[in-house]
């Protein structure tokens, strides 16, 4: 029996089976637990509130013990944006030479519609991978994330703002504000980063390194004090660990602040910009970020689909869910997910602008 490549169950085999896009932010800080993906397309998160170190009561001989309340935590019912990239395939495209195909190829239409499926779902893996990453940056530097959310071209015409805060304050609690910026003389950098780890660690929160952008990472490695105080020993030249470093992160080296071992880390991951188009960095390059590894968490809702086969609305759970649907002489895939990328307690993500203008 003849396998139907087109069929939702089938691409959905090939895309489990594809090697997925490093993507650092996304890997490093929001995991995908075997429990963070949800059979309908709204998800429940919970909430607790990292509230410190409480000290277990003591009480008088004869009262034996005394009722601790459980912390609190809260629940939350989301519905994760739709992030839905689609591709007609035509006769013109099955006619047309292939990337990298010889010139006089004997290829078929048929045999080049497989490659191009193929090539397909690998490049919407990529879009999908570098929309996740942009929301894993947004949700570290702003606690929070705005998309556009386009009825018809992509970047241009109407659109609709998706809106999701991780705080109820006016203004972001997660924010440190330097006395003095970076690239100023009087500037303390050291003193700066203590702060924005005592704003972790206080409320029980891990604060196990620093993400830098470029101009940031200048900054505090031409500084004379966090020259000497960089432990060179961290630098193994010539070799990188691939699983902490994927491709455009680096470890600048570790430093001891006030008996606190922080990494120092960098990413030059860059996107382009649909309001400008513009190639920008995920990491704000003036803006600095103090984390701990696994300190959000990545869920995604289930697409909701009709399949041409019977008609009829199909439910599918993961990260990528594809669709092919023919219209009189064009096809057309789609790749579907619905991503929401959460900090896993209050305020994991501590973020500065340490320099001015």
């Amino acid at each position: 029996m003849a396998i139907d490549i087109y069929k939702t169950k089938t691409m959905l085999a090939a895309v489990r089976q594809m090697s997925p896009v490093t993507s650092f932010l996304r890997d490093r800080y929001f995991p995908t637990g075997s429990g963070d993906m949800f059979p309908t397309e709204e998800v429940l998160v919970e909430y607790k509130d990292a509230s410190g170190n409480k000290l277990a009561p003591v009480v008088l001989p004869r009262k034996g013990s005394i009722s601790v309340e459980r912390e609190g935590y809260s629940t939350h019912k989301m519905v994760p944006p739709l992030v839905a990239p689609s591709r007609p395939l035509t006769i013109d495209d099955l006619n047309k030479k292939g990337f990298g195909e010889n010139l006089f190829s004997d290829r078929t239409p048929a045999e080049r519609q497989a490659e191009i499926l193929l090539q397909d779902l690998k490049d919407f893996d990529e879009m999908h991978t570098n929309r996740e990453e942009y929301i894993a940056a947004k949700c570290m530097f702003e606690n929070g994330y705005v998309l556009r959310q386009y009825a018809d071209k992509y970047g241009e015409g109407e659109y609709v703002e998706y809106t999701m805060k991780f705080y109820s304050e006016g203004s972001n609690p997660a924010v440190y504000v330097p006395g003095v910026k970076w690239n100023e003389g009087a500037s303390d950098k050291l003193a700066d980063l203590y702060q924005m780890i005592r704003m972790l660690t206080t409320v029980g929160n891990n604060a196990t390194e620093v993400l830098l952008g470029a101009d940031a990472a200048e900054a505090l490695l031409g500084d004379a004090k966090i020259k000497e105080l960089l432990d060179l020993n961290n630098y193994r030249i010539g070799q990188i660990d691939p699983v902490a470093l994927p491709n455009g992160a680096a470890r600048l080296g570790r430093l001891n602040i006030r008996g606190r071992m922080i990494d120092l880390l960098t990413y030059d991951g860059t996107y382009v910009d649909e309001k400008d188009g513009k190639v920008k960095p995920y990491v704000p390059e003036k803006q600095i970020c103090v984390t701990a590894p696994n300190a959000g968490r990545g869920l995604y809702g289930a697409v909701s689909q009709i399949e041409q086969s019977d008609n009829q609305w199909h439910t599918y759970m993961g990260r990528r869910v594809p669709r092919y649907w023919t219209e009189k002489n064009a096809r057309e895939l789609t790749v579907s997910a619905r991503p929401l990328f959460i900090p896993r307690t209050k305020n994991p993500f501590i973020s500065a602008t340490v320099l001015g203008e």
